[in-house]
């Protein structure tokens, strides 16, 4: 629908309305008792579904000119998006989420890097016998990946992650406790299939990511290939909560606790994102963003004087604050 069209297409359902409503005088033949009657217009259906979408842009930009103190002009750029679509009923809830994000920065005499990488849909179908309730019988699906090549900087040659590779599915079922006026969700599942999945056979001869690495014999020929994913059975629980904390201030708190009923039952993977956006104004918002997380399956590795050092399974922390544009619709 065009912009133009929408003032017209506006007049044309106030006319509706106004149409639709009538006012009736019943007179007696006395003329003694007069009765009004408003009849108005009711919908024929009634949507269940709610539709949420938010596109926004981040810069961050520094230059330096004859500047006595020294430095390195940059500029960073940030495209993020978060589309919902809900559906709920007296016993059904149905959340649908795509959340996707990436970032570039370019610094004077260094390469472009990425600063940021995600691509995650989230879905959740409940169920429940009664309106007084607030727990659902619930099933949830998780995937998260990312759109291109990571590499542990400044080396460039050899990627370190791929798109699917690697890639994180969940799917399970247990209970969700939704409390809607507090935008409150808590969720636990005791069945929980949790699939790797790196499609890249470089990677994957590694061993990286927790999948089977590659065999070699003696001479260093390859025996037989890596596993390009693995499958864990275990217990997920997840919690979602947003509140408006002061005017124009809203914080956002998601957190994933993970075990394998198999591997190191009582290890768990942990996935927290903390948030607070400050509201300027309808489009222009500020926020601060924290993401931890910790997967025995992940191992990092470092350049220390020229050499790859594998520090094994380590606490991940992310940090981020930006100013820019959004759009909400």
């Amino acid at each position: 629908m065009s912009f133009l069209t929408k003032p017209f297409v506006i007049l044309f359902l106030l006319f509706s309305v106004c149409s639709f409503s009538q006012v009736k005088i019943i007179t007696s033949k006395t003329d003694t008792i007069s009765k009004n009657t408003i009849a108005t217009a009711k919908p024929d259906t009634i949507s269940h579904w709610t539709n949420k979408n938010s596109l926004g842009v981040d810069i961050a930009e520094i230059a330096f000119v004859n500047w006595s103190a020294g430095g390195t002009s940059s500029i960073t750029g940030l495209l993020k998006g978060h589309l919902k679509r809900d559906y709920k009923d007296e016993y059904q809830v149905w959340s649908n989420e795509l959340i996707f994000k990436y970032g570039l920065n370019k610094q004077e005499g260094v390469e472009l890097r990425k600063t940021d990488d995600v691509f995650r849909i989230n879905s959740t179908y409940g169920y429940r016998k009664d309106t007084l309730s607030n727990w659902y019988h619930s099933a949830k699906f998780n995937f998260n990946t990312q759109f291109s090549n990571g590499y542990n900087y400044p080396n460039t040659e050899k990627p370190i992650s791929k798109p699917f590779a690697p890639a994180y599915t969940f799917l399970g079922v247990g209970s969700e406790y939704i409390y809607k006026a507090e935008k409150l969700n808590i969720y636990l599942s005791p069945l929980t299939l949790k699939n790797t999945m790196v499609l890249d056979q470089t990677l994957a001869n590694q061993g990286a990511y927790g999948v089977t690495k590659a065999t070699y014999d003696a001479q260093g020929n390859l025996i037989t290939k890596g596993k390009k994913s693995k499958t864990e059975l275990g217990i997920l629980a997840t919690s979602y909560f947003e509140r408006e904390i002061v005017t124009n201030i809203t914080i956002k708190n998601r957190l994933s606790l993970y075990t394998d009923y198999l591997h190191n039952f009582g290890n768990i993977d942990v996935d927290w994102q903390f948030q607070a956006d400050f509201k300027v104004n309808n489009h222009v918002k500020a926020n601060i963003g924290l993401n931890l997380l910790y997967d025995e399956d992940i191992e990092i590795v470092e350049i220390e004087n020229g050499v790859s050092v594998n520090k094994g399974a380590e606490i991940q922390l992310k940090q981020s604050l930006g100013i820019g544009l959004e759009y909400n619709f």
